[in-house]
């Protein structure tokens, strides 16, 4: 029997739990599900604060993601989903997660998760997801005040980071530290299509380039088409990247290299924002529902 091909897109999918907070205690247990064209996460919070969180693959369909999502979220909490006061679905999938009580656009989530996740002081907030890229520029308290979003290409965006780490045998989680083992900056490759990438890629390799090289050239491509975004947006102090591309250092130093800024460090993981943004705007729903 053939040996399966190493499959080395792969990264990490885990859950989480804040052993410090005991649920049952808190008066507003909320979730934020966000269902992207690559990941999905879900996210509870209790009284506002992060108590767990899933992120995982996103399957053949959104509604099946969503629960496995939420369902690794809730393992050994001890939590049932009935106990969740209020969900809001965000992301590709966010009208397809069957428990959740709202949809909010995935826009509006990472705005407010990136103001829970690196503070009030963010003005200019780059969401670089699974299939797409925004350039967000929100106020003190996580609202949207403007936005740009790239086209609809893998180019520039996670999908197009793991076709490259397959087509170069390399593990995602070492592609952006590899890119930055070179003595010269390459010129860029391909940034508007990831099949003409793939294509100049596979010419430099047949050309002798090392994999650093080649990686190099295109974790410059994605900053380099990033940062057209982000100008075109207005870019103000402080800065923050959402999404899975943030894990990626050889891209974000490339970014912070070429803005003259220093993208502020997370305090959760990247990949989480959406929902944690979703999360929140649950509890501030369930509040002014209160209040009535």
């Amino acid at each position: 029997m053939a040996e399966k091909p190493k499959e080395y897109w792969r990264w990490d999918e885990y859950n989480w739990r804040n052993p410090d907070i005991d649920w049952r205690k808190a008066k507003i247990i909320t979730a934020g599900v966000d269902v992207g064209s690559v990941s999905s996460q879900a996210v509870i919070m209790a009284d506002g604060e992060l108590y767990a969180f899933a992120n995982m693959r996103t399957g053949s369909d959104s509604p099946n993601s969503a629960i496995n999502a939420m369902n690794w979220a809730l393992e050994g909490t001890g939590m049932a989903l009935s106990d969740i006061n209020f969900t809001v679905g965000t992301g590709y999938g966010r009208v397809n997660v069957p428990f959740a009580n709202k949809a909010v656009t995935e826009i509006a989530c990472h705005a407010r998760g990136a103001n829970y996740m690196y503070g009030s002081t963010v003005r200019t907030v780059l969401d670089m997801g699974g299939q797409d890229c925004k350039a967000i520029r929100i106020d003190e308290k996580g609202k949207v005040v403007s936005f740009l979003m790239n086209d609809k290409c893998a180019a520039g965006t996670g999908r197009g980071m793991e076709v490259f780490a397959n087509l170069l045998a390399v593990p995602i989680v070492e592609v952006g530290e590899m890119s930055l083992q070179v003595e010269e900056e390459p010129a860029p490759v391909s940034s508007t299509c990831v099949v003409f990438a793939k294509t100049e890629a596979t010419g430099l390799l047949r050309d002798g380039w090392p994999k650093e090289k080649v990686l190099a050239a295109y974790c410059s491509a994605m900053a380099h088409r990033v940062i057209s975004l982000l100008e075109r947006n207005g870019v103000e102090k402080d800065f923050a990247i959402t999404g899975g591309i943030g894990k990626n250092v050889g891209v974000v130093s490339r970014i912070e290299k070429e803005l003259g800024l220093t993208a502020l460090k997370p305090r959760y993981d990247t990949q989480i924002a959406g929902a944690l943004g979703g999360a929140l705007f649950a509890k501030a729903l369930v509040e002014k529902g209160t209040k009535k």
